[in-house]
């Protein structure tokens, strides 16, 4: 009976006064922890949610030298603008082309990666070789466009010099749309399935080893041990790094696509960023490509909270 009874206090809320002395105990105990938040905080305040102010030029004839406030309402006009563009469509077609493959062909990579890195019993080899695969994160996508460009040229490029000796013929690589669309995605995970790893090697790490000890016991070789341990063990990691990557699914970056782009292959290279860069910046018509970002936005934020529904309907840990 009594045990009832404290069950029954115990889930009850607890009232205002114990709640504030409780977060007063919390923050007097942590308080150094809350302090290291704040630089992030700031950056955060700065860098994205007070430019969130500049999504008002969607619903303004903004003109740059009058300024944001003076710059006469238009409502959703420019919206409207928008949709009957002629590129607008061919555009989020290829920013949704071009994701769903980097998400397709890209997300496993850097989890098989782990995966292989994680069984090298070799320390010093297993460092070297983490190493090298960093390093065309620090790279800019000036310097990895270039090598791309020439590593796939259809005269001097490694490539090609390996098909004409194997008795193929040359690929164009960068006029062709099928190829061309298969050198961005496979030079996209080049340079982030190394960086990619570090998530899922910390998480690696977390993972009790006595349960390695107990299936070894049992006879569990390698690939069961990583199939029934280490995967399971790394799966709330895939899930929020894969509800994270669906939200960004109308969101590609730029520098990528406009090192690889060329006036040849504008019909699939042309997604939103490069539209805002090209109709917006250079043209000047800001306010249309704020209402296509604007737009971009919200469909990002319905994906997420889609992403992060289901993930949690089917009993997986989602971001909250």
């Amino acid at each position: 009976m009594r045990s009832n009874e404290t069950a029954a206090m115990q889930t009850q809320p607890l009232p205002k006064v114990s709640r504030r002395k409780a977060a007063q105990k919390e923050w007097k105990r942590n308080y150094d922890l809350y302090l290291l938040l704040i630089p992030g905080i700031v950056f955060f305040l700065i860098f994205r949610y007070i430019p969130m102010g500049g999504y008002i030029i969607a619903f303004k004839d903004y003109n740059i030298f009058q300024g944001l406030w003076a710059s006469e309402w238009a409502g959703l006009q420019y919206f409207k603008e928008m949709v009957e563009l002629p590129n607008f469509w061919p555009i989020i077609r290829n920013t949704l082309l071009l994701n769903l493959w980097s998400l397709l062909f890209g997300f496993p990579a850097p989890i098989i990666l782990a995966l292989m890195l994680n069984e090298l019993r070799a320390r010093y080899f297993k460092r070297f070789t983490q190493s090298l695969l960093y390093v065309p994160h620090f790279m800019s996508w000036i310097i990895l466009g270039g090598i791309v460009y020439n590593v796939l040229s259809p005269e001097n490029g490694v490539v090609n010099h390996l098909l004409r000796a194997v008795g193929l013929s040359d690929i164009y690589f960068m006029i062709d749309d099928f190829w061309w669309t298969a050198s961005y995605v496979f030079s996209g995970i080049w340079q982030s399935a190394g960086w990619g790893t570090i998530l899922y090697l910390a998480a690696m790490t977390a993972i009790d080893p006595a349960l390695y000890e107990s299936a070894e016991m049992d006879g569990a070789g390698r690939f069961n041990k990583m199939w029934f341990i280490t995967i399971p063990g790394i799966a709330p990691t895939i899930l929020i790094l894969l509800i994270i990557n669906i939200g960004n699914l109308t969101t590609i970056g730029f520098e990528h696509i406009f090192a690889l782009q060329n006036p040849i292959v504008l019909d699939i290279s042309q997604v939103i960023s490069t539209f805002i860069y090209s109709y917006g910046i250079v043209q000047g018509n800001y306010s249309i490509t704020t209402a296509v970002d604007t737009v971009q936005s919200l469909v990002n934020l319905v994906l997420i909270l889609g992403a992060n529904y289901t993930v949690r309907r089917a009993g997986g840990q989602g971001l909250w």
